[in-house]
């Protein structure tokens, strides 16, 4: 792990007052496998504090982070038709855990990582964030449905600012 790495975490941690916490856990011949964040106020490990992210290794860049929040089971317009969706379970938000600029895609023209209707896996990536010209991979921390996709592709988003709607039940 290099310097210039250690201080882009030190300084995520001085921008987002949020954050309570970076541990980084170092894998295979000492690069970084992954990284945990936690918010401020909750301890590394503790109920809805932090969330686990994996890197494939070799990789000195920022980290990606991810925060998801349940969301009230109030009608939701759907990305597809603008209908709203039908009342019934708790959505879960996968939000924003950067500012940065969203893809919904590794690469332009190719098929996004996942679009409404798609199921997700814990673990599976979702989107890319670019933040300081660096792309970090997002994964899902819940499974289940899509429900919707609430950012553009190419999108500045904001840290916390919602990127989709997941039903786990569906």
């Amino acid at each position: 792990m290099n310097l210039d790495f250690i201080a882009r975490l030190v300084q995520t941690l001085k921008d987002n007052p949020e954050l309570g916490a970076i541990e980084v856990r170092r894998g295979p011949l000492g690069f970084w496998s992954s990284v945990r964040v936690s918010r401020a106020g909750h301890p590394l490990g503790g109920p809805g504090a932090g969330v686990t992210v994996t890197a494939a290794a070799p990789v000195y860049a920022a980290p990606p982070l991810q925060a998801v929040a349940p969301v009230s089971g109030h009608a939701l317009p759907s990305a597809a038709g603008g209908a709203p969706a039908a009342a019934g379970p708790a959505l879960l938000e996968i939000k924003s855990p950067m500012v940065g600029t969203f893809y919904k895609s590794p690469e332009p023209g190719a098929e996004a990582y996942v679009k409404v209707g798609n199921r997700v896996t814990a673990g599976q990536v979702v989107c890319i964030i670019e933040a300081m010209k660096i792309m970090n991979e997002i994964e899902s921390e819940v499974q289940g449905v899509v429900r919707e996709v609430c950012v553009e592709n190419a999108q500045p988003v904001e840290f916390g600012q919602v990127l989709f709607r997941v039903d786990p039940n569906g």
